[in-house]
């Protein structure tokens, strides 16, 4: 006589399923609903813009306007914001992002490594594509900290910091127990993301919202090719 009660309670609920990752389905689910959520605010953000939504368009200005004046009367904290948007610019982001492949090659973390390169040309081809598509001009200031060239929305700076940081919380996971080490590749992306984010609005050259917009763009774009990567990751063996 079979136990109708075992199948059911030898399970994992959802909740502890959800992000575990030895089970794919569970993991796959959560980040596609995490990533259609983070790739569907940014649209609906570049609908307001197209139509000009007042809101939006007078938080837009009074952020960046009064961020751009305390950089005026600060040159100093201007000049090092200018410094890191430089250094962290999307180019030096992605040819970091090329000699994390190659690492990961050489160590045999095939997968991983397509990963990194799938998940960094994704969002590398989207930002340009929706900047044509929304065609939104840059901030302009009689005497601008920064020149920037090219359509504004989205922030391709804040979006490529986003893919970054997220390479950068997925291939460098210190393991379990490992608390202060996890904390330091989690406090490295954050300022990685957060600061590169906010330069661009404290020079003058983007919008909040186009920063917001690369922001949950990219996280989106890491959650997205995380969830198709969990398809291929090999199934690890039962424990006896």
């Amino acid at each position: 006589m079979r136990a109708s009660g075992l199948g059911t309670a030898a399970r994992p609920s959802w909740r502890d399923r959800r992000l575990h990752p030895d089970d794919g389905l569970g993991l796959r689910l959560t980040l596609a609903v995490v990533s259609a959520f983070l790739v569907l605010v940014p649209f609906l953000l570049a609908l307001l813009v197209l139509a000009s939504w007042s809101p939006l368009r007078r938080l837009d200005r009074a952020v960046t306007e009064a961020l751009v004046g305390y950089g005026l009367r600060h040159p100093g904290w201007a000049g090092a914001l200018n410094v890191w948007t430089e250094v962290f610019a999307p180019m030096p982001l992605r040819l970091g992002a090329l000699v994390v492949v190659g690492w990961l090659a050489r160590r045999r973390a095939r997968q991983l490594a397509l990963w990194v390169a799938v998940t960094m040309t994704v969002g590398g081809l989207l930002s340009p594509l929706l900047k044509l598509l929304v065609g939104r001009p840059r901030p302009e200031f009689s005497n601008p900290l920064a020149q920037a060239v090219g359509l504004a929305f989205p922030s391709g700076h804040a979006l490529n910091a986003a893919l970054a940081a997220g390479v950068l919380l997925v291939v460098f996971r210190p393991r379990p127990g490992h608390f202060a080490k996890r904390y330091a590749v989690w406090a490295a992306a954050f300022l990685l993301a957060g600061v590169t984010g906010f330069s661009r609005v404290a020079l003058g050259v983007h919008w909040s919202s186009d920063v917001v917009a690369g922001w949950l763009l990219g996280t989106g774009v890491v959650a997205a090719t995380a969830a198709v990567f969990t398809v291929w990751r090999v199934t690890p063996p039962r424990r006896r």
